[in-house]
């Protein structure tokens, strides 16, 4: 091999040393940096007439395994999914509140039972009719908050909705100019590896959105479909429309007109059932929170508000009330109709004939809503069978309630558990989903930078410097020696 051959090879040598330390360097700088691909240099041997004549550096490989990758992004949208169901089923059970904790809606017909037992025991005391109206106030107060802390969360999740599908389309817009510039650039040869971690990041942005297949187009470009078969990138990229709602009240659904549906470039597209194009991920859940959950919600303690209404109605527990007249519960002051019952428990209002700050009587309380005059002191037939309506099985009128007969409090009991079994299935599949989640994170990561071996690199890199500047140095003393001759 001739001086100069040989001088060629070892700068190629250090040339491929140099780029080596350069991507060990980068690599164990970002070994914890989310969307970071390891790099690798690919090299092969120059040949020239057939024999070797140095190495060439052909490029850099970004080594990421798209397996994990996609199995990873999918326990995302699960995981997102999960959590967002998890929090509102938590808020749902503050709103309603456990049983035995102060506030609750059990305790407060709890507190509203036990002052009519007290109060049929001493009818004749003013302070006990007293406990009556304020118990009674209390309960209905309990039940208009629960309702409009329900629709609150509706509202939330609208406005949450809302907020996602901004991101997104702003997420949607940024994949499509790093996928232009991965495409410059990738054809004019030069390195896109971080314009790929970029996009990577990016993409993973999306994922706890709605599941996605991520599917590979010429150099390097990618199309991004949902599971559900959306396109929300090819070549350019899908725009979601939604409205926001700033006041939503228990009769406002997507069904109706009232709510905003989800539009991909302005058609208007389901957001149900588990075939929807986006089912999974965050926004598939804020959707059915507003739509599904929270409205079953409402119907649940709607049918509550009406069971009470209509227990205390009954003719037979107040003799001096006409037919369809109002009883001590009423609907805003009105006498209760079947055919209105949603939004019921926001308008459920204590019958101002017996509150004395709106122009009643507590007498009222004690011989009938509309008696024209106070009767007896020591009469307590009405408290009594006020009492016993409470107490009595009844079967719930509606609410998606079993058939099965209840007291009041039995039913109000109903509608805890019933909250608190979604909430536990919530946290079940959110642990399950998150256990998920850590495990591929894990098998991620191990795919990932190695800082260890990143170091055994350079040792050996270290080596081929040395190597090649050794090279150079002997070629440098021959030609010293040749130019002393």
């Amino acid at each position: 091999m001739s001086i100069s051959g040989s001088l060629s090879n070892a700068l190629s040598g250090l040339t491929a040393s140099a780029r080596a330390t350069q991507l060990v360097s980068s690599n164990v700088a970002n070994a914890m940096t989310e969307g970071y691909g390891r790099r690798e240099l690919s090299l092969s041997a120059r040949l020239t007439g057939g024999a070797g004549s140095g190495v060439s550096v052909d490029g850099v490989t970004r080594i990421i395994d798209e397996t994990v990758l996609r199995d990873r992004r999918l326990a995302d949208a699960g995981m997102a999914s999960a959590d967002t169901e998890s929090a509102f089923f938590a808020d749902l059970q503050a709103l309603v509140g456990i049983p035995g904790d102060e506030g609750a809606l059990s305790s407060r017909l709890a507190a509203f039972e036990a002052a009519l037992i007290e109060a049929s025991s001493r009818p004749d005391l003013q302070a006990r009719l007293e406990a009556v109206a304020r118990t009674a106030v209390d309960l209905a107060s309990g039940l208009n908050g629960t309702s409009d802390g329900i629709q609150a969360l509706r509202m939330d999740a609208d406005a949450e909705i809302a907020r996602t599908i901004s991101d997104t389309n702003t997420t949607l817009a940024r994949i499509a100019e790093v996928n232009a510039l991965i495409l410059r650039n990738g054809g004019a040869g030069r390195d896109v590896s971080s314009l790929l971690d970029q996009r990577q990041q990016l993409v993973d942005r999306l994922a706890d959105v709605v599941p996605l297949r991520v599917l590979p187009r010429d150099n390097g470009t990618i199309a991004i479909y949902t599971q559900g078969g959306a396109a929300l990138l090819d070549i350019r990229p899908a725009k979601l429309g939604f409205a926001p709602t700033a006041t939503i009240v228990a009769d406002m659904t997507q069904t109706s007109g009232a709510l905003s549906g989800l539009t991909v470039n302005g058609q208007l597209i389901q957001t149900s059932g588990n075939f929807a194009p986006f089912a999974g991920g965050r926004l598939d859940a804020l959707f059915r929170i507003r739509d599904d959950a929270a409205v079953t919600a409402q119907a649940r303690v709607d049918a509550v508000a009406r069971d009470l209404v209509e227990r205390v109605t009954d003719p037979a527990v107040d003799a001096t009330l006409a037919p369809g007249a109002a009883g001590l519960f009423t609907d805003a002051g009105a006498a209760f109709d079947p055919a209105n019952e949603v939004g019921l428990a926001a308008r459920l209002a204590v019958n101002a004939a017996v509150l004395p700050a709106s122009g009643g009587a507590l007498w009222r309380i004690r011989d009938g809503i509309a008696a024209a005059a106070p009767g007896e002191a020591g009469s307590n037939a009405v408290l009594s069978a006020l009492s016993a309506a409470l107490q009595a099985d009844r079967t719930p009128s509606s609410g998606a309630f079993t058939v099965a007969a209840r007291t009041a409090s039995g039913l109000a009991g109903d509608l805890a558990s019933l909250i608190g079994s979604d909430l536990r299935a919530a946290d079940t599949t959110s642990a399950y989903r998150r256990a998920q989640l850590e495990s591929l994170r894990l098998t991620e990561l191990s795919g990932g930078v190695d800082t260890d071996q990143e170091m055994q690199k350079l040792l050996l890199i270290e080596q081929a410097y040395a190597a090649n500047a050794q090279v150079i140095r002997t070629v440098d003393d021959l030609i010293q020696l040749l130019l002393g001759i």
